[in-house]
């Protein structure tokens, strides 16, 4: 595995990117689509994770960093409940 952190970056957002085309395909078997929605969501946070650490430095700047963790938390966790209304008032 390569030590440059740009290239594990990249290669962690691959994957990632590929466990949400995952998730969208397997919406069409037997899984709950809102289940799926959420897996969706949650890799879209730790993609923006990533991109927030490793491409715009804010792995150098600890208290940075941590306060878009914090906003991207809560952010998420808005458009998790927003995306799962629908769910339980049907």
């Amino acid at each position: 595995m390569t030590k440059d952190p740009t290239t594990r970056a990249w290669l962690v957002l691959l994957l990632l990117s590929g466990a949400s085309v995952l998730a969208a395909v397997l919406a069409g078997g037997s899984f709950s689509k809102s289940v799926i929605g959420v897996f969706v969501l949650l890799f879209a946070w730790m993609k923006a994770r990533v991109i927030l650490s490793r491409y715009l430095g804010l792995w150098q700047a600890p208290t940075w960093l941590s306060g878009f963790n914090w906003a991207l938390g809560f952010y998420g966790l808005l458009l998790i409940g927003l995306y799962l209304i629908p769910a339980f008032t049907a």
